[in-house]
């Protein structure tokens, strides 16, 4: 937990059109002084994301991602919450003001070392194979998957990540993304309440 006491970062993570956002978005709206920071919006310019061996555009590596400025803005949120949240519209709860709360959303975040310490709670959300391919294909992107994306890069750069998670013992919970937003969001809520009990 960073400071105050009272404060935690939790991270919900990944496989591509898991749930994470809708889950996010839900919890920034139920808990108390809740501040978020999402890992999409760290992406390099256009320009700057490489063309890998597969012929794709490499936006599912870390190097696509400018880490250290995500970084920097967790970092000024666990120095002073209160000024961060102020900063970027949050009202302070009156009767929790002591209470801070930080989500990561993305869908490499345990792949950074520098934020892995960070995390008071960790989630990775699980889609098998074909309904994370049929639940991408449902998705409108303002640059359309070129053909072959999801076979040729997604899914090979979630596993690969997800190995690598798991070869590092990166402790997570895991969450069963075909499970209903409703039910996710209750687990998820709850276990971070009673984390918060926990250490006030």
């Amino acid at each position: 937990w960073g400071p105050p006491a009272s404060s935690g970062t939790c991270s919900p993570h990944r496989v591509t059109n898991g749930g994470k956002t809708t889950l996010t978005n839900s919890l920034h709206k139920a808990l108390p002084n809740c501040c978020v920071i999402h890992q999409d919006d760290f992406y390099k310019p256009q320009d700057q994301i490489a063309v890998g061996e597969d012929g794709f555009k490499q936006w599912d590596v870390l190097e696509s991602l400018d880490m250290e400025a995500m970084l920097s803005t967790v970092q000024a949120w666990l120095s002073n919450p209160q000024k961060f949240a102020r900063a970027h519209g949050v009202s302070a709860h009156t009767d929790t003001s002591d209470t801070h709360i930080l989500l990561l959303e993305g869908f490499l975040l345990y792949s950074y070392q520098p934020l892995l310490d960070l995390y008071s709670r960790r989630y990775f959300l699980t889609v098998p194979y074909e309904e994370s391919k049929w639940r991408r294909s449902t998705r409108t992107y303002a640059v359309p998957d070129p053909p072959g994306l999801f076979d040729g890069h997604v899914w090979p750069m979630y596993q690969k990540y997800k190995q690598e998670m798991e070869a590092n013992n990166v402790e997570v919970v895991y969450l069963d993304g075909t499970k209903s937003r409703e039910e996710l969001f209750h687990r998820v809520l709850e276990d971070i309440q009673n984390s918060l009990l926990n250490h006030s």
